[in-house]
């Protein structure tokens, strides 16, 4: 068994929306931004065509941030980055306005966002769902393949010896089962609702943390407090421990693929076809290697994470 190593915590969810949108309207009305400095020092972004990237709060967005600038300064095209502006709900009236021409966002929480009423949940569906669900003058670019999603995790020990593969394997078990995760997830309808929905699953019952599948949840995991846990897919914990994510054939988790939310007032199609490379082979396993660098030992800058990427990749000589 490996030694847990440090969480990367990757809020793409909803959460403080109430707070966030407070937040937002009273910088707004104060004529103020909720933006930090930019990390370069290139133009601003009215200036030849030039592009600001903005980023959320928690390292995951930073790291994808600094590739998207990196993708477009390569192209020729002179990008800044802005990070850490805040929430979903922030930052996405930070793009509106244009205080940012462009952020890296989720799929499926961006739809969930605009329309708490969607029911779109596999990737292609939530993909094609967006554009009709933005307002005028934004847009998003190429999905990639990259996720970043709630997953059912289970030792490595226990998927032998219950031969466990997807959560439709889980089902017969499951009863025997109890679960880490937030204590919202026995009524949010991914969570007990969905799985008994969408597998039959009931299971023993739950284990409640708050550490967004970070240590606490991973050690009750590795000890067999509990015997499945909610942890992000690009949490680093998941390979270096040799756990296994549970397939989910039916959806229960709505597909959350990176992809740019952009501004439509100054993006051209260099812009464009410069960040959907970036999209075409960013993969899970570039954020879980990109988490780590960040939140591991190495302790990288986002920046620095992100330029090694980039030249690995071929995107800057």
């Amino acid at each position: 068994m490996k030694n847990p190593v440090p969480m990367t915590l990757t809020r793409r969810g909803l959460g403080g929306l109430a707070a966030g949108l407070g937040v937002a309207l009273a910088l707004s009305a104060c004529g103020g931004s909720p933006l930090a400095t930019p990390s370069t020092s290139a133009a601003s972004g009215s200036a030849g065509g030039s592009l600001v990237v903005g980023s959320a709060d928690f390292p995951e967005s930073q790291v994808i941030a600094e590739i998207y600038a990196g993708a477009l300064n390569a192209a020729g095209i002179t990008a800044t980055t802005k990070p850490n502006i805040g929430s979903r709900e922030i930052y996405f009236k930070a793009v509106q306005d244009g205080s940012v021409d462009l952020v890296p966002d989720y799929s499926g929480n961006l739809l969930s966002y605009l329309n708490a009423d969607a029911t779109e949940v596999s990737a292609d569906d939530v993909y094609k769902a967006l554009p009709g669900k933005l307002p005028e003058g934004l847009g998003v670019l190429d999905a990639a393949k990259a996720e970043d999603k709630d997953a059912m995790v289970v030792t490595k020990a226990t998927a032998e010896k219950y031969q466990l593969k997807s959560i439709e394997d889980l089902a017969k078990v499951c009863k025997d089962f109890t679960m880490a995760a937030p204590a919202t997830f026995e009524t949010r309808s991914y969570g007990f609702p969905g799985l008994k929905k969408n597998y039959n699953c009931e299971l023993k019952g739950l284990q409640p943390f708050s550490d967004g599948g970070g240590n606490l949840t991973l050690q009750a995991l590795l000890e067999d407090k509990v015997q499945v846990a909610d942890i992000y897919t690009t949490t680093p914990s998941i390979v270096d421990n040799d756990l296994v994510v549970l397939e989910d054939p039916k959806n229960n988790f709505k597909a959350q693929q990176v992809l740019p939310l952009y501004n439509k007032s100054k993006m051209t199609d260099k812009a464009k076809d410069a960040l959907n490379n970036v999209s075409k082979i960013l993969t899970t396993e570039d954020l879980i290697n990109l988490n780590r660098s960040v939140s591991g030992d190495q302790k990288q800058s986002a920046k620095d994470a992100a330029a090694a990427w980039l030249k690995d990749k071929g995107i800057v000589k």
